[in-house]
């Protein structure tokens, strides 16, 4: 099976996974450019979350790198144009964060609808002016 970098944290699922399937894992954290790039040959693939920038000379130097996978939704931490030149596949995750965003977008409109940071402001200052502050309710 193929040997695997870890460059960033990701859930201990995953690494679980990535060696139940036969994979020889390395988890390496931290690591600088020319670090990735000193070592970057021995793997044939990469994950990644948003620390590790995958540079073109990182590309360069991953000559037996079959795939990048991005352990997340974006991929603009991976040169994707220096990847495919070099016939790597870059993956990611996109719809790894749609219910966190759902649940975010939902806080942010009933934060809205009743006025709290509006009243978080006010009670800052020491005021609490309550009608002001009603709002509306989320029915109809």
């Amino acid at each position: 099976m193929a040997r695997v970098l870890v460059a960033d944290p990701i859930d201990e699922l995953g690494i679980a996974r990535l060696k139940a399937a036969g994979h020889q894992v390395d988890v390496r954290k931290g690591l600088s450019e020319d670090e990735l790039c000193a070592i970057a040959g021995d793997y044939e693939a990469m994950v990644v979350r948003s620390e590790t920038k995958v540079t073109e000379r990182i590309i360069e130097h991953a000559t037996k790198m079959l795939g990048i996978g991005r352990a997340g939704v974006g991929v603009d931490n991976i040169d994707v144009d220096a990847a495919t030149q070099h016939g790597i596949a870059v993956v990611n995750s996109p719809t790894g964060n749609t219910i966190a965003a759902a649940e975010h977008a939902f806080a942010l409109m009933i934060s809205l609808a009743r006025t709290i940071p509006q009243a978080d402001a006010s009670m800052r200052r020491s005021e609490w002016p309550r009608s002001r502050f009603m709002g509306v309710e989320l029915r109809g």
